[in-house]
């Protein structure tokens, strides 16, 4: 069988479906789908024909797009009748109904269904929750992005794939999230941001405060500025502030600048001083420089520490912090040498690190330019990359997946304003 890529119901719902010989056999009005597995799979097609139901078997679809629908069968030999009740049907039982969190509170509707093709067959992967949906079921999916194009606000699809749905047994009035929000913290952060993102604001709203703070900072992290931003001023401040610790200073500096400055200023009084102190360091520097890229967190020891002790010192302090690659050997904050994490599980556990760190180091200033940054990650297979004043104090290191973020810039790459 002929099947495009994807396919939402929309598009194909009273299309007419040919027999060989170019016959109508009837008009699409339902896709029949079947559990079992992660994603519901294409069984057949409930055809309608002078007000009489047909079945289709999936297995007589000769071509199934958006464009053309055609069966293997001579209208004479499809069948009337209705498929058996014990499968879902998109358009009765998905279609219009509520996704709900697993606590009952109502979330968004579902206002189509996408159809994803794998192996020669289909499968339910994703719902749209959108704006999208709703002009595609109108049939003026095309003029209404064309207006909102014009207007500079773009339609962007709200997807939300059915891994994290499942319907509610045994009425099939409303869906259900997969996961209570007890449980949602299993989930990896860009997924969680990717349900909220789908989210209407009040549901979102709701969604974030009952998440537990690490759960909540992490996910913070991975959705966009202006939903970070609307999350952050909603919430009680004293909450806010929790959160905004939990994060890594660059990560918090991101979303502190992209909050209006009182708002900002006030998140920063309720912080302990040494974070705050942190953010603010971070926030002085220009956005796309070292200075501006760079975390100031980081494992940094003196020279005469052992690489005994400083495996016991890793495994106390490691934790607080989000991508360690190296240990930064200092002495009166000026930086001697750097020592990698094979070193401390190969060297003699005697040797102070003067003698098994490396010298010859690559650094930045805090005004070096991002591109030249992303330069000496690449040239010199660095993870990443020491920022060192006029008099070689340690400022702060720029991680291998801030630049990586750099080189492909996602969507939500924020624009950091000085404070």
């Amino acid at each position: 069988m002929a099947l495009i890529g994807e396919v939402f119901v929309a598009d194909i719902l009273g299309k007419t479906v040919l027999d060989p010989r170019g016959e109508e056999i009837g008009r699409v009005r339902d896709v029949v789908v079947e559990g079992g597995a992660l994603f519901p799979r294409a069984v057949g097609l409930f055809l309608e024909k002078k007000k009489s139901p047909r079945y289709l078997p999936w297995e007589d679809l000769a071509i199934f797009n958006r464009r053309i629908i055609s069966s293997r069968k001579l209208e004479g030999e499809v069948s009337e009748g209705s498929p058996s009740g014990d499968r879902l049907l998109i358009v009765k039982d998905i279609l219009d109904k509520q996704i709900v969190d697993i606590n009952g509170a109502k979330v968004v509707r579902v206002n189509d269904v996408r159809l994803t093709e794998e192996g020669g067959a289909a499968y339910v992967t994703d719902v749209d929750v959108g704006m999208r949906g709703i002009l595609r079921r109108l049939g003026i999916e095309r003029r209404g992005d064309a207006f909102f194009e014009t207007i500079r606000h773009p339609l962007r699809h709200q997807l939300i794939s059915w891994q994290f749905i499942q319907p509610l047994e045994p009425r099939l009035d409303r869906l259900t999230l997969s996961v209570s929000r007890d449980a949602v913290s299993g989930l990896h952060p860009a997924d969680i941001a990717q349900i909220m993102s789908d989210l209407a604001p009040e549901e979102r709203q709701d969604f974030f405060e009952k998440l537990d703070l690490e759960t909540a900072a992490e996910a913070l992290h991975e959705l966009e500025p202006a939903v970070q931003a609307d999350l952050i001023a909603e919430m009680d401040k004293e909450q806010a502030a929790d959160i905004i610790e939990q994060m890594p200073p660059d990560e918090a500096a991101d979303v502190i600048a992209d909050l209006p400055a009182e708002k900002a200023q006030e998140l920063l009084q309720l912080m302990e001083k040494e974070e705050a102190a942190d953010i603010h360091e971070l926030l002085s520097h220009e956005e796309d420089t070292a200075g501006g890229l760079m975390t100031n967190e980081y494992l940094a020891w003196p020279p005469g520490l052992t690489v005994g002790e400083s495996l016991e010192r890793f495994k106390a302090e490691a934790h607080e912090i989000e991508h360690v690659y190296y240990i930064y050997v200092v002495e009166e904050e000026k930086l001697l040498g750097v020592v990698g994490l094979r070193d401390l599980l190969t060297e003699e556990p005697r040797k102070p690190l003067a003698e098994v760190m490396h010298t010859k180091l690559k650094t930045a200033r805090p005004e070096t330019g991002q591109e030249t940054v992303a330069e000496l990650i690449s040239k010199y297979n660095l993870l990443a990359l020491p920022v060192v004043d006029e008099e070689e104090r340690l400022l702060g290191v720029v991680t291998v997946d801030d630049v990586v973020d750099l080189l492909l810039p996602p969507a939500s790459r924020r624009k950091r304003r000085k404070m």
